[in-house]
């Protein structure tokens, strides 16, 4: 069971950041840039779109659930969880969190047919991977050893594969 702390700091930092990210900065530019469009259909577009949206906020509060109750933490990386979250999403991408954040990104760019937005997802991605690669990665397997060298063997970083299962 997440403490109470645990969930009060989860949705604070999940308004400030991811729904910063994911939810502010797309509408604004939606709004200050809103030529040129995307050339989809607006009714396939809104579908998609609404679809990618509810999957990523679906997958985030998994993902932040998971955190909270596998690892007593948050998704903060002032407080992390203390122990390696594999179950879940995260038995399938070891950044479902992330994912997740470009599924609702990518779900306005289709919505708002809006070219700037679709960048913004680009960049976010580009931004995330930066991340994992050069901080998060190495964070891991210095905090949890071989059982992150395990974890990173048996599970892909970004997309599940026929190689991510759950470890047995």
């Amino acid at each position: 069971m997440t403490s109470l702390r645990v969930r009060s700091k989860t949705v604070l930092f999940t308004i400030l950041i991811p729904g910063t990210v994911a939810v502010a900065v797309p509408q604004l530019l939606a709004r200050w840039r809103p030529h040129p469009r995307l050339p989809v259909d607006s009714y396939a577009a809104n579908a998609v779109g609404t679809l990618s949206i509810a999957l990523g906020a679906l997958l985030y509060a998994h993902t932040a659930e998971r955190f909270g109750v596998e690892g007593d933490g948050t998704p903060s990386p002032t407080d992390e969880p203390g122990a390696l979250v594999t179950t879940g999403a995260y038995s399938y991408t070891r950044n479902p969190m992330y994912v997740s954040v470009v599924l609702v990104v990518l779900g306005q760019a289709l919505r708002r047919r809006s070219v700037s937005v679709l960048w913004w997802a680009v960049g976010c991605w580009l931004g995330f991977h930066n991340r994992v690669i050069r901080y998060e990665e190495p964070h891991l397997a210095e905090k949890h050893g071989d059982a992150y060298e395990r974890y990173r063997e048996r599970v892909p970083r970004w997309l599940p594969t026929g190689r991510s299962r759950r470890e047995r």
